[in-house]
């Protein structure tokens, strides 16, 4: 059993309908918090008891000087990457912007946060905690999804490197897992940079996802893939 009471947990991407209810169910465990998003008024509204950190992760070097920040305040337990972005439409007229945005902060940005926090939860590690890092590829990652070539191979992109990162750290004690849940009414598929979302099915509720995901963190798992969301 991994231990959050006092536990210090980055969440990235914490005003998003996933992020928000992930860390409110670490904060309920006891969990101290250090949110970031681009908004800062936005970070206040959530009402937590937290450190925040208002930060555009498009931004170069913006990974780098997050985990900086974050960890030049305090130790480090744990990250949960739950920011990201969704982008619709043909594989054939999907633009240069579009792919390097989605590409950008679904990929690229949380490998960069994954390479810059391992010193800090190596650390962690070695003062006797349980360092965990949690990253969201979602469905798409093992069923790329037709009209979502670009959102498909970002987050397969990051689940291939979390795969391989995991072996690789777990010899220094931190746990990397990743969780792919279906389709879930976060309203990320309202607000795409890009096309318009195809019909869906109705998704899973965010909160059953929320607390499927840090029941993983507690309960030691080292993959949570689609079917741990599912009803047995």
């Amino acid at each position: 059993m991994t231990e959050l009471s006092g536990r210090r947990i980055l969440v990235t991407g914490a005003t998003g309908g996933l992020g928000s209810l992930i860390a409110r169910e670490l904060s309920a465990q006891g969990a101290q918090l250090v949110l970031s998003a681009r908004s800062a008024e936005s970070l206040q509204a959530l009402g937590l008891d937290a450190e925040m950190f208002s930060v555009d992760l498009l931004a170069a070097g913006a990974a780098q000087a997050l985990i900086d920040a974050v960890t030049d305040a305090g130790e480090l337990d744990g990250i949960v990457i739950a920011h990201g972005v969704v982008a619709f439409g043909p594989a054939a007229e999907i633009s240069d912007e579009t792919l390097t945005t989605v590409m950008t902060l679904n990929q690229t940005v949380p490998i960069q946060l994954i390479r810059a926090a391992v010193p800090a939860l190596a650390a962690s590690r070695q003062a006797g905690n349980e360092p965990f890092i949690l990253t969201i590829a979602g469905v798409v990652a093992d069923s790329p999804t037709a009209g979502m070539a670009v959102y498909s191979a970002s987050k397969a992109g990051l689940n291939a490197f979390v795969s391989a990162a995991q072996r690789e750290l777990r010899r220094v004690g931190i746990r990397v897992l990743d969780a792919r849940p279906p389709h879930t009414e976060t309203g990320l598929a309202t607000r795409p940079i890009a096309g318009t979302a195809p019909a869906m099915p109705t998704g899973l509720t965010p909160s059953i996802v929320a607390t499927r995901i840090v029941a993983a963190i507690v309960n030691d798992e080292k993959d949570v893939p689609t079917p741990a969301f599912l009803p047995q």
